[in-house]
């Protein structure tokens, strides 16, 4: 299983967020990705977090690179 990729579900480890569970919409480069919760979903907004602050699961949503907020929603409640 490929540590981090777009539309891997992961779980904040760290900080205000933590515990929640989040959808990584982009990879910025080996040390950061951009997550969504989305907010109305599980109350992660959208934010640049450090991968050492996220542990991923088995759980992948099929979504491209770049998603809105609004198409991560539409995936997760299928």
């Amino acid at each position: 299983m490929p540590a981090f990729d777009v539309g891997r579900v992961c779980v904040k480890t760290s900080g205000r967020d933590a515990g929640k569970r989040c959808v990584v919409v982009d990879l910025m480069d080996k040390n950061f990705a951009l997550v969504t919760g989305p907010k109305e979903v599980s109350g992660v907004r959208r934010r640049r977090v450090n991968v050492n602050h996220l542990t991923p699961l088995d759980e992948k949503v099929a979504i491209e690179k770049g998603a809105s907020d609004e198409q991560v929603v539409a995936l997760l409640k299928k």
